[in-house]
């Protein structure tokens, strides 16, 4: 692979999938990865037809494009991992969720392409990041096989991940990480943390410019982007 199209945050806004199949079917993207976070929205607990229509475009993408990559965010494991306590937790729609993110990686060309965290080339694409903090509490015997690492990450539950430096939960845009990002020599690309636009710090760029505020206005440009995973480069599309 070298460019490919990302997919943030998408928080029940289906119509960004729309966006993605024209994008993949009009430019030389050569994959997709999405990287996180299905499901939730402000107020929208309640809204079933939402999950569903959200959901199933997911679906129908992932039925056009199986060889696409796919990362799971904190919002969407809540619901896997039964955390009802998470913001914006949808009792009514949690079965529903469950079923279909599980049609959903079943849909893919591997179940492997549905993970935590992926390696493309000289990238890597998680929800919030592999923070070096991460990876020194809790893989330190093996810092120098990075592959084996994300192995091991990608077979890691709730015990392991749902901690505020993992790949889902880390906020590296908030200058917090004394230690920074691991490894130094590959690029990150990231959602969780709601940008105005694309930001950038090196070796690492934070996608989610499609959230909004409680009153739903958006924080973002709503652009979408790609990313070259050999070169670590990156441009707007759409």
């Amino acid at each position: 692979m070298s460019k490919a199209l990302v997919i943030p945050d998408i928080h029940l806004k289906p119509w960004i999938f729309s966006q993605a199949i024209d994008i993949m079917e009009t430019t030389d993207c050569d994959n997709a990865v999405f990287v996180g976070d299905l499901v939730d929205d402000w107020g929208c607990q309640y809204n079933l037809e939402l999950y569903e229509e959200t959901l199933d475009a997911a679906i129908d993408f992932a039925r056009r494009y199986p060889d696409s990559y796919w990362c799971y965010g904190n919002h969407d494991l809540s619901y896997l991992w039964s955390q009802y306590d998470h913001p914006g937790y949808s009792i009514v729609a949690a079965d529903l969720v469950c079923d279909k993110l599980e049609e959903l990686r079943d849909t893919l060309s591997a179940p492997e392409n549905y993970g935590i965290i992926h390696r493309l080339d000289n990238t890597l694409f998680s929800h919030a990041g592999l923070t070096r903090e991460f990876v020194e509490a809790q893989l330190y015997n093996m810092m120098d096989d990075i592959d084996c690492m994300i192995g091991i990450i990608n077979e890691y539950g709730y015990d392991e991940l749902w901690e505020d430096n993992s790949p889902i939960w880390g906020r590296p845009q908030y200058g917090t990480l004394a230690k920074g990002m691991f490894p130094d020599g590959l690029f990150q690309v990231v959602g969780h943390t709601p940008v105005k636009e694309i930001f950038v710090q090196p070796n690492l760029i934070t996608v989610d410019t499609f959230s909004t505020t409680s009153s739903g206005l958006p924080i973002g440009n709503q652009e979408l982007c790609w990313v070259d995973t050999v070169a670590k480069t990156w441009g707007y599309i759409g």
